[in-house]
């Protein structure tokens, strides 16, 4: 299994969740994060006085998949997050050991 961390942008949440719902991914988790990378951040303007905003708010979708899933997965958010502008966000894939589920006790493939 595999968890699959992806940060977007804010405003592309829903089309991601919807296309992963489309090929079968049933469960995740989402936070609201802040962050930046290349990005370094951007100014703005408030009441006549510039100032510099570092952290830019991003979406963090966290989903848990079968090893066979991960591509699939991950084309289908690149594919949907996509903007083509810089600060589209980071998929980040790491090895998940055991998973369980609370309610039923099931582990692993069955639990996800």
């Amino acid at each position: 299994m595999k968890k699959i961390e992806a940060i977007i942008k804010p405003f592309k949440l829903d089309d991601v969740r919807e296309a992963l719902g489309e090929i079968g991914v049933n469960g995740m988790t989402v936070s609201e994060v802040k962050g930046f990378g290349r990005q370094k951040g951007h100014t703005e303007l408030y009441r006549g006085a510039e100032y510099m905003v570092d952290f830019l708010p991003k979406a963090k979708l966290e989903i848990v998949v079968a090893n066979e899933d991960v591509e699939r997965c991950v084309q289908t958010i690149m594919d949907t997050a996509q903007t083509g502008k810089i600060g589209d966000g980071k998929i980040f894939i790491t090895d998940v050991e055991r998973v369980i589920r609370i309610r039923t006790g099931e582990e692993d493939n069955d639990a996800i």
